[in-house]
């Protein structure tokens, strides 16, 4: 076997990375073999999935994952609120709200709204104190 048969067909290096959509910045690093993209807001993460490409276009950029081994996930306030890619296991939240074979990671989207509520209170009390 040559040694391009048995290294992956996708590889994904970064180091600051700035992905920018829609006017948004996501700042976007990986590990071995994941990819995190990180947003400040749910807000944000909905502005960015709204300008997806295409369901042809998303669905071969998620079957890369699959082939290469990798794993996308997007992160808000440090949750993990979706996971596609190889480690990618939709449930039937997923499947009902059209996001499979994406992952909605639920605890991490209550999380993170949870945590821009807070962080929301806090400046609003440093306004009035």
């Amino acid at each position: 076997m040559s040694p391009s048969e048995s290294s992956p067909r996708l590889s994904v290096e970064t180091e600051d990375l700035t992905l920018s959509v829609d006017g948004v910045d996501a700042a976007v690093h990986a590990t071995d073999r994941r990819l995190f993209v990180e947003v400040e807001s749910l807000r944000d993460a909905l502005r960015i999935a709204r300008r997806l490409p295409d369901e042809s276009v998303s669905n071969r950029a998620l079957a890369e994952l699959v082939r290469g081994g990798l794993t996308a996930e997007v992160r808000v306030r440090s949750r993990t609120v979706a996971v596609a890619g190889a480690d990618a296991r939709p449930g039937p939240l997923s499947h009902r709200l059209g996001l499979a074979p994406a992952e909605l990671r639920l605890a991490g989207v209550v999380g993170a709204g949870y945590g821009g509520l807070s962080a929301a209170v806090r400046r609003a009390q440093r306004l009035f104190s």
